[in-house]
């Protein structure tokens, strides 16, 4: 098993292995996808993933992909499977030569999640365990600004670019708790937009309340039907809400409709107790030791070698 501070280095990322949790650590070169900048660092705790696998890469390289839980990630719930291969932040893409390696780190995560068992391991999250992207959020879209402040939504249509249906209905404000969901279309393609779903429309959209309770007229029917025409619903374009804007907005109003998790009131924090206390000089000794088993096993390289156990020894 693992110790704590173990570290894959891949491109774009590094994953850090801990107790309970994976921590993502992602990039800020300028090849890096700018979700990923934008993200910045995620932990993942082992509850969080559903499995993990190895697979042969492009030009030699090897992939460690893991896989969460439905429910799990707001980010992932929003992103509904939209995500390009080269934008999947659970997608570790490991230089050639480290396929001893990454095997190596994909086998371990795996007991973790077997100690589970396979039925907690496949069935959906009760709840968020990935802590979401923090409000405020805004961003420009074709037809208008949205921003959410954490217990608010609001668009601000542009006059360049909104219906007329949306400006007769006038700039729009939605809270929370009037909010059942929100449904994310990736701007990549020709019809992206995001769309607030109202858990009561009467009180959330008051301009497109039906004639008859619960009986949507033709109109409205067509407003939901076309975001364009929709003022509960943004719409992207080119230039304009862009993955790396529109897609964390969506994840963190998604997180607070949901009531959010532990990991959403307290981003960064631990679910779990902390492990009684240890002797960190023993820890450091028997990291050192499984360092030079690596080592000697030819998983790690000489210049790694000497890195990490000069970052050991300063521990003392």
């Amino acid at each position: 098993m693992w110790h704590m501070g173990d570290v894959l280095a891949g491109i774009h990322a590094t994953w850090e292995f801990e107790g309970d949790s994976v921590l993502i650590r992602f990039g800020r070169g300028i090849r890096t996808p700018r979700l990923f900048q934008v993200l910045r660092e995620r932990r993942i705790p082992h509850e969080a993933l559903a499995s993990v696998a190895v697979s042969p890469g492009r030009r030699g390289t090897v992939v460690l992909r893991a896989v969460v839980r439905p429910g799990a990630d707001p980010l992932m719930d929003a992103a509904a499977g939209q995500l390009k291969e080269g934008y999947d932040p659970y997608r570790l893409v490991v230089p050639a030569g480290r396929e001893t390696l990454a095997e190596f780190y994909a086998r371990e995560l795996r007991k973790a999640l077997e100690a589970r068992g396979p039925q907690d391991s496949a069935a959906p999250a009760d709840q968020h365990l990935v802590a979401p992207p923090e409000a405020p959020l805004a961003f420009k879209a074709y037809d208008g600004r949205a921003a959410f402040d954490g217990s608010e939504v609001s668009f601000r249509w542009s006059w360049t670019g909104a219906s007329t249906a949306k400006w007769k209905a006038g700039d729009q404000t939605f809270r929370v708790g009037d909010l059942q969901g929100v449904e994310w279309r990736s701007p990549e393609g020709s019809d992206g937009y995001l769309r607030l779903t109202a858990r009561q429309p009467a009180v959330a959209q008051p301009a497109l309340r039906a004639a008859v309770p619960g009986q949507p007229t033709a109109a409205e029917a067509e407003r939901r039907a076309r975001p364009d025409l929709d003022p509960s619903a943004v719409v992207f374009g080119v230039g304009y809400g862009p993955v790396h804007e529109s897609l964390p907005f969506a994840a963190a109003v998604l997180a607070a409709v949901r009531g959010g998790s532990s990991a959403r009131s307290h981003p960064g924090e631990r679910r779990h107790a902390p492990a009684p206390a240890a002797d960190p000089g023993r820890s450091v000794a028997d990291r050192i030791r499984q360092l030079g088993e690596l080592h000697s096993a030819g998983l790690v390289t000489d210049e790694e070698f000497t890195s990490k156990k000069a970052q050991l020894l300063a521990e003392l």
